[in-house]
């Protein structure tokens, strides 16, 4: 090997210059050869400009540096959707309204109601909860679930970090069951009330298409599953309605004439089971509802 500096500054410019355009923007230099890129003098002829020094270089085993990785976003609780998309779900929801509207299948319920009580939410939901049939405030306001027991579901669902609009809600039937004149209260549908409405309730669900059904009650759960089990033996575990998760739990007016702080872990495990099927975020503090002040 040749001695000559001014040989070596060339060969090693030429050197790194093919490195270069292959790609390559460092290299590591013993430190004999940067004696190479030294200043000579005196210069033996006028030398070619050289490159700017290379900044220095890592040690050999560290990483080169990472862009920082963002915090996943937050789970929405709709799907994903176009504007055509919800224009056409609102539309086909619209259609299947009137169709009930004018529904006299049932007589003796068409005669008693006040109007038809359909169903309320987003045409987008991925949860749904569906009940047993509209009661009295329901039957005046045209919307399920706005009396005591919709007031607790509310908070139900926001107790999830969800609200009311971000899920639908819908009765199996959407007639008032009707009473003897003055009869106070509501009363159960019956199991031919349930399989002559329950088509609109699919047909719901078919549209909405969502990822998790909450039945609320025995009545409710019977009208979708023809389960006649109390509630106390199924919940707690998802059950299937036509390829899609469904999870019986208490009904909230269950909750209002039967306050148990027990009972309220118990609704409550299940709405955790329904955040984790849905990937919501779940902290410690709503792990922990209900949990210490049930405990004996």
């Amino acid at each position: 090997m040749t001695n000559d500096p001014e040989q070596l500054r060339t060969t090693l410019v030429a050197y790194l210059r093919a490195l270069r355009a292959t790609g390559r923007q460092w290299v590591r230099l013993p430190p004999d050869w940067s004696k190479g890129l030294s200043p000579i003098s005196p210069p033996c002829r006028e030398a070619a400009p050289l490159p700017r020094p290379v900044a220095p270089l890592p040690p050999p085993h560290s990483d080169p540096p990472r862009e920082p990785i963002p915090p996943p976003a937050p789970v929405s609780p709709a799907l994903p959707e176009s504007s055509a998309d919800r224009e056409e779900r609102l539309d086909r929801l619209a259609a299947l309204r009137k169709e009930a509207i004018g529904c006299r299948r049932c007589p003796h319920l068409a005669s008693f109601r006040s109007q038809v009580v359909f169903g309320v939410g987003n045409p987008n939901a991925r949860l749904f909860f569906a009940g047993e049939a509209p009661g009295a405030e329901e039957d005046r306001l045209g919307e399920p679930f706005v009396g005591p027991a919709g007031k607790l579901l509310t908070r139900m669902i926001e107790a999830m970090g969800l609200q009311r609009e971000d899920v639908y809600i819908a009765n199996i039937l959407k007639c008032r069951p009707d009473l003897p004149e003055g009869a106070p209260g509501n009363r159960k549908p019956t199991p031919e009330e349930m399989e002559t409405c329950l088509p609109y309730l699919r047909e719901q669900i078919g549209i909405i298409r969502p990822e998790v059904i909450v039945a609320l009650g025995a009545t409710a759960l019977e009208g979708l599953t023809g389960l006649r089990k109390g509630i106390s033996a199924l919940r707690g575990s998802f059950l299937d309605f036509q390829g899609i998760p469904l999870l019986p739990t208490f009904h909230p007016s269950y909750l209002l004439h039967k306050p148990d702080l027990r009972l309220k872990r118990q609704v409550w495990e299940d709405l955790l089971l329904v955040m984790e099927r849905l990937h919501l975020p779940i902290s410690q503090r709503q792990r922990s509802f209900f949990l210490t002040k049930a405990q004996p």
